[in-house]
C-alpha cells in the first residue's frame, strides 16, 4: 500500500478499528448472524477518435451487516461495512496512451500555429523583434515595438521544453483531446506519465498519484478500500420519538435529484472514475462523520418530523478531478494544472503567447501553479444541520452546511518572477499568471421538497441552495479571481407512462430534470478594469445564468429482466449535450450484463479571454495601441484587453459536457452478485 501522501494520518481509521473490535467482542448473547453480500464486476470502455481502451476495471465489492438485540438503553445496535477494491488494467493494456509510456515528443509546426520556436526576453538589443500577429482580428496588437530582447535558447523545442530537467518526452498538449487549436489560442504542454515515472507537474498532496495509485485507486493512505464502515445505534423514548446515531465512514445524502449536486454536497466526489456519468452512490467519497438524528415522528400538523446534525471528523478531501494523463479528467482541469505546475517548477515553453504564432520560453517561478494549500482537520471542520419532515403529503427539508469547498480555486497574486528582467524578484505582479490552489470556506443554506401531483400523475422533486464564499476566475481582478454568491436549483418530474407501441403491458418511466445556476456577483464587461475597450468581454468566465436539462426514458421487458433506457443531457449555454442509450440484462439472479454507448454532440470548447493581453510587467507587456509617447498606461499594470481562445479557461464555459466532446465511448459491464 502506498502511503506517500502528506497531510493525512491514520488516527481516524485506527479509532474506527477499535470501535468495530469492541462491538465484535460484545457478548455472544447479543449477537445475531452477520449478513454478507457483494459482487465482482468488469467494466471495459472503448473510446473513439484514436484513443482506444479507456477502462478495463475489475472490481470486487463486499458488504456486511451485523445486528445486536436491544437492551435497556439501546433499542438496536448494528454494524455496516462496504469494502471495495479494483484494478484498472488500462494502464497496462493501453500504456502508450495512459501509463508509463504515454505522451510523446512535441514536433513543429503544431496544429493552427504555423511557426514555433522558443524565445525569452532578456533585454538583448541585438535579437530581432516579434513578427506581427498572423491573426487579422488582433493585427497590430502584439508585440510591443520595444520587445526586442528575444534570444533563441538551445533544446528541442526552445530552451525549457527539451532543456535540462525538462525533456521533450512524455508530453501532451492541454486541450488537444477536445479541439485542434484552430482558434489561435494558447498551447501548453503537460506531462502525461504517472508521478513515480515522471514527477514533473505533480502537485504534492493533491494530484501526485503514482502508477499503482492509478491502477489500484482504493489502496492508498486514505484507506479508500473502506467505502463505508459505521455503527448505527438507536435510543427510544416513551413518547415514541427516537435518537439515532450513525458514527463512522459513510455517505450522507441530502439531495432528492440525480446527477446535480445542489444540496448533496456533504461528501466529495471522485470524477476520475468516469467524469460525471457514474451513479453518485458509486463516486461519492465516503467520509468519517458523526451523524445524529432526532426522529420526533408525528408532531402537530406534521406527519413526520426529524432533526439531523452532522460533523465530519476525517481529514478534508477535495473532489478527485483526475490528474494529468488519466483517461477521465473532468473539464481537462487535471491536465491544465499539471502543465502549469511544470511551468512553475521547471519553466516551460508556451505556444502562441502572445498572439504571434511563436513559442515563448518562460523561466521557472514566472507563471504556473506554485502549490496546493490543502486544509487539514485542525484548521477547519465541516458541520451542518437539517430539518426534514412531511406536511400535508409534501416531504420537505431545510438544510445548513458550513464546509470547505471540494472544488479548487486558482488564487493569483503570489510572489513570482518577471520573465523580462534578469534575476528573480519574487514579488507580487498584478494580473500575472502565477497561482496557488486553494479551497475556500463556504456556507450553504437551502431546502427541498417532493410531492405527488395527481392531476399530472407525476412525482415532482425540488431543490434550491444559496452558497456564499465561492470563488471564480475573473480577469478584471488583480489576483484573477473574485467571490460570488451562487443560487442553484433543480426541478425533477417523474411520470410512469404507457407507450403502447413499445410495450402495451408495462409503463415506461419518464424523468425530466432542469438544473439552474445563477451567480449573484457576476462581472462581465467590454472594457477592462482601467476603462480601455476590449477585443472581447472580460471578467468572469462562468456564465451568469446557465441551465442543464436531462431526460430519461426507461422500460422493462421479460419481467423487468431486460431494461432498455436512454439518458440525455444538454448544457444550454455551452451548446453541448450527450446521449447514452443502454441495455441492461439480468441474466439470472446472479449475473447481469450492461451494454451502453455514450455519445457527445454540440459546440464543444468555447473561447474566452485568457489574460494574454494584460500588462503585468510594464512596460514590457504593454500593447502597441496604448504605447504612444508618454502613455501613462504603459507605466503601470492593467487588466486584460480581451484576447481570447479555447485555452486555458474557455473550458469553464464549455462545461464538463462540452470539454468531453470527443469522448464518445462503447461500454460493456458484466457483474456477478453473491
Amino acid at each position: 500500500m502506498n502511503c506517500k501522501r502528506t497531510g493525512h494520518d491514520l488516527t481516524i481509521p485506527h479509532s474506527l478499528g477499535w470501535l468495530v473490535a469492541g462491538l465484535l467482542l460484545a457478548p455472544a448473547a447479543f449477537a445475531q448472524e452477520t449478513e454478507f453480500r457483494g459482487f465482482i464486476e468488469n467494466a471495459t470502455f472503448y473510446r473513439e477518435h484514436g484513443v482506444g481502451l479507456t477502462k478495463s476495471r475489475t472490481t470486487l465489492q463486499m458488504e456486511l451487516s451485523r445486528a445486536w438485540s436491544g437492551n435497556d438503553f439501546f433499542s438496536e445496535v448494528s454494524l455496516h461495512g462496504t469494502f471495495r477494491g479494483s484494478y484498472d488494467a488500462v494502464y497496462d493494456l493501453n500504456d502508450d496512451t495512459f501509463g508509463k509510456n504515454s505522451g510523446r515528443s512535441l514536433s513543429f509546426p503544431a496544429p493552427g500555429n504555423p511557426a514555433f520556436f522558443g524565445i525569452l526576453a532578456t533585454g538583448n538589443p541585438n535579437t530581432p523583434p516579434f513578427p506581427p500577429s498572423t491573426n487579422p482580428e488582433y493585427a497590430g496588437l502584439f508585440p510591443p515595438p520595444w520587445l526586442t530582447g528575444a534570444i533563441p535558447l538551445p533544446g528541442v523545442p526552445g530552451g525549457y521544453i527539451g532543456g535540462p530537467g525538462n525533456p521533450n518526452t512524455g508530453l501532451g498538449l492541454v486541450g488537444e483531446d477536445a479541439h485542434d487549436f484552430s482558434d489561435g489560442g494558447v498551447v501548453l504542454p503537460y506531462p502525461t506519465r504517472p508521478c513515480d515515472i515522471d514527477p514533473r507537474g505533480c502537485i504534492d498532496g493533491y494530484m501526485d498519484d503514482d502508477l499503482n495509485d492509478l491502477r489500484y485507486p482504493e489502496f492508498n493512505s486514505d484507506l479508500d478500500f473502506i467505502r463505508e464502515l459505521y455503527v448505527d445505534a438507536t435510543i427510544p423514548y416513551d413518547s415514541g420519538a427516537e435518537l439515532g446515531f450513525r458514527v463512522g465512514r459513510q455517505q450522507v445524502v441530502w439531495g432528492r435529484t440525480d446527477l446535480f449536486r445542489v444540496l448533496d454536497v456533504v461528501n466529495p466526489v471522485d470524477y476520475s472514475r468516469h467524469n460525471i456519468y457514474d451513479e453518485l452512490e458509486d463516486i461519492r467519497i465516503p467520509m468519517g462523520i458523526f451523524n445524529m438524528e432526532y426522529r420526533a415522528g408525528a408532531v402537530g400538523a406534521f406527519t413526520d418530523l426529524n432533526f439531523q446534525g452532522i460533523w465530519k471528523f476525517e481529514n478534508f478531501r477535495p473532489n478527485n478531478l483526475g490528474q494529468g494523463g488519466e483517461p477521465y479528467a473532468i473539464l481537462g482541469a487535471g491536465n491544465f494544472f499539471r502543465g502549469m505546475k511544470n511551468c512553475w517548477d521547471n519553466g516551460c515553453t508556451v505556444w502562441n503567447f502572445p498572439d504571434t504564432g511563436l513559442a515563448v520560453d518562460f523561466p521557472k517561478h514566472a507563471i504556473g501553479i506554485r502549490q496546493a494549500n490543502v486544509p487539514t482537520f485542525s484548521e477547519e471542520q465541516d458541520f451542518g444541520f437539517r430539518l426534514e419532515g412531511v406536511l400535508e403529503g409534501v416531504g420537505f427539508s431545510l438544510n445548513y452546511l458550513r464546509y470547505t469547498s471540494q472544488l479548487p480555486t486558482l488564487r493569483g497574486g503570489i510572489d513570482s518572477d518577471n520573465p523580462f528582467t534578469p534575476g528573480e524578484e519574487s514579488q507580487f505582479y498584478p494580473y500575472s499568471l502565477a497561482f496557488d490552489i486553494d479551497f475556500p470556506r463556504l456556507t450553504m443554506v437551502g431546502g427541498s421538497a417532493d410531492l405527488y401531483v395527481e392531476s399530472m400523475k407525476s412525482a415532482i422533486r425540488l431543490e434550491i441552495a444559496h452558497t456564499s464564499g465561492e470563488e471564480f476566475p475573473n480577469t478584471l481582478e488583480q489576483r484573477l479571481f473574485s467571490e460570488s454568491d451562487v443560487v442553484r436549483w433543480v426541478i425533477g418530474i417523474d411520470r410512469p407512462t404507457f407507450i403502447p407501441f413499445l410495450n402495451k403491458n408495462r409503463a415506461f418511466l419518464l424523468s425530466f430534470q432542469i438544473f439552474g445556476q445563477h451567480l449573484l456577483d457576476h462581472e462581465l464587461q467590454n472594457v477592462n478594469a482601467q476603462g480601455v475597450p476590449t477585443l472581447s468581454p472580460v471578467g468572469m468566465v462562468d456564465w451568469e445564468d446557465n441551465y442543464i436539462m436531462t431526460f430519461l426514458i426507461q422500460g422493462g421487458y421479460l419481467s423487468d429482466r431486460l431494461t432498455p433506457q436512454i439518458i440525455t443531457a444538454y448544457d444550454i449555454e455551452a451548446g453541448s449535450g450527450t446521449v447514452a442509450p443502454s441495455l441492461d440484462w439480468k441474466i439470472d439472479d446472479n449475473w447481469q450484463l450492461n451494454f451502453a454507448i455514450n455519445m457527445k454532440f454540440g459546440d464543444g470548447p468555447l473561447e474566452f479571454d485568457d489574460n494574454r493581453a494584460a500588462n503585468p510587467y510594464p512596460p514590457y507587456t504593454c500593447a502597441p495601441p496604448l504605447a504612444g509617447a508618454g502613455s501613462p498606461l504603459c507605466g503601470s499594470p492593467y487588466s486584460s484587453l480581451g484576447l481570447s481562445g479555447f485555452e486555458p479557461i474557455g473550458r469553464f464555459r464549455a462545461g464538463p459536457i462540452g470539454m468531453a466532446i470527443n469522448e464518445d465511448e462503447y461500454q460493456l459491464t458484466l457483474r456477478y452478485r453473491f
